[in-house]
């Protein structure tokens, strides 16, 4: 094996590297956008104590975590009245993202190393 093959491989196995933890961090992200719809939901219907402390530091810290990605998309959307559609159109996005790196970039990157 030249020390070219093995560089292109160590290479390749770098990136595979990137992509793999890309999705992981697209998956925490979707479950995070989930409970954050959840969360919304349940302090929208009082069904949790939103005088709680523990209560309001999650609630604050899923508003953080997901609301510079939903800020846009919601510019772009419709006004729905008070239907908020725009984690779907997010959860849609990730998924679409995620598909790009599954299917056509994965096995580019298998054939190039077989």
């Amino acid at each position: 094996m030249s020390v070219n093959n093995e560089l292109e491989t160590i290479m390749l196995g770098i990136l595979q590297a990137i992509f793999l933890i890309i999705n992981m961090a697209l998956t925490l992200y979707w479950y995070v956008i989930i409970a954050s719809a959840i969360f919304s939901w349940l302090y929208a219907f009082n069904v949790i104590n939103s005088n709680n402390q523990f209560v309001n530091q999650m609630g604050l810290f899923l508003y953080n975590a997901t609301e510079p990605a939903l800020r846009p998309i919601r510019r772009y959307l419709p006004n729905l009245g008070g239907l908020d559609i725009s984690p779907i159109v997010l959860l849609l996005i990730i998924v679409f993202i995620q598909a790009i790196i599954r299917n056509p970039i994965a096995p580019f990157f298998y054939s190039l190393v077989a």
